[in-house]
């Protein structure tokens, strides 16, 4: 498993040592130096709010002896969410919608949920929903094949809905109690794909009254306050239960997140912390915080 440290250390590099020198400084800060950290930190992703908050707390306590990096760490815990639940409710079988644009990781997102779930002791099927790429399905395929999972799917161009709906029949059939579908990415600007999500979901609820009972989206890290308007966008289609964002570890944009939970008031999930297939880890806003200010592993 990545560590988070490791995993932060594009979006330290991004903040260009401003955390750290709040930190380090605190007190001894002079104006001039909190005028150029606003600066950095707010090109670095972090919300204006959060920024403001930071510099209020470090002008209160210029000329002091306090140890500044309690109240920076108090004043970032406060705008991320809390920690998340490495879980997921007992269901028969319980349908995660797992939906993402193209690029996001939400395929490779889907087999490593499916690993760690079925670690975890559920029984899980893993349903290749993406029928319009031609490889959509063979991807999902191959990464169960590797990860020994049980997996369904259709050829290029079946209705994505009538995959999800015989998954979640497969699933009865054959004993699972997690069915994880993997859906086609589609951009959110385009609202006829967009559609299709609502049309997935009312098969989902006929197959399993309720279903789906978590539609989590998969944002990728690099895209930073960008992420946020997509997440918008499909919280209106499909309301979210969760968020996963995937690539940390490549991303110089990881302050978006506190912005994400500011605005959306979603719970982040899982993190993606590297390319292995163990390198998701549930959302944990400490080691977050600590891997921000590059003070542990």
């Amino acid at each position: 498993m990545a560590s988070w440290l490791s995993a932060l250390g594009r979006t330290r590099g991004r903040l260009a040592g401003a955390l750290t020198r709040l930190v380090t400084r605190g007190p001894k800060l002079t104006v001039e130096d909190l005028e150029e950290l606003e600066e950095r930190l707010i090109m670095a992703d972090l919300p204006v709010p959060l920024v403001t908050e930071l510099l209020g707390q470090m002008r209160k306590r210029r000329g002091t002896e306090d140890d500044p990096a309690a109240p920076v760490r108090e004043v970032l815990l406060r705008h991320l969410p809390p920690a998340a639940e490495d879980d997921l409710p007992p269901g028969d079988p319980l349908v995660l919608l797992m939906l993402g644009i193209n690029g996001s990781g939400k395929t490779t997102t889907c087999a490593k949920l499916g690993r760690r779930f079925a670690s975890a002791g559920r029984q899980v099927l893993l349903a290749a929903g993406d029928t319009f790429r031609a490889a959509g399905a063979d991807q999902l395929k191959l990464w169960a094949e590797r990860l020994d999972l049980d997996v369904v799917g259709a050829v290029q161009g079946a209705d994505a809905a009538a995959v999800g709906f015989d998954a979640v029949q497969a699933a009865r059939a054959r004993g699972h109690d997690l069915v994880i579908i993997d859906t086609a990415g589609r951009m959110h600007t385009k609202e006829p794909l967009m559609r299709e999500i609502d049309k997935m979901s009312r098969a989902l609820d006929k197959a399993c009254p309720g279903a789906p009972h978590e539609t989590w989206l998969t944002l990728d890290a690099a895209l930073g306050k960008n992420a946020l308007r997509q997440a918008a966008t499909f919280h209106e289609a499909a309301p979210l239960t969760g968020i996963v964002v995937t690539k940390l570890d490549g991303s110089a944009k990881g302050g978006f997140l506190f912005d994400l939970h500011r605005q959306l008031g979603l719970p982040i999930r899982y993190v993606g912390l590297g390319e292995g297939p163990d390198d998701l880890a549930p959302f944990d806003p400490d080691r977050y915080v600590e891997g921000l200010l590059a003070r542990g592993e």
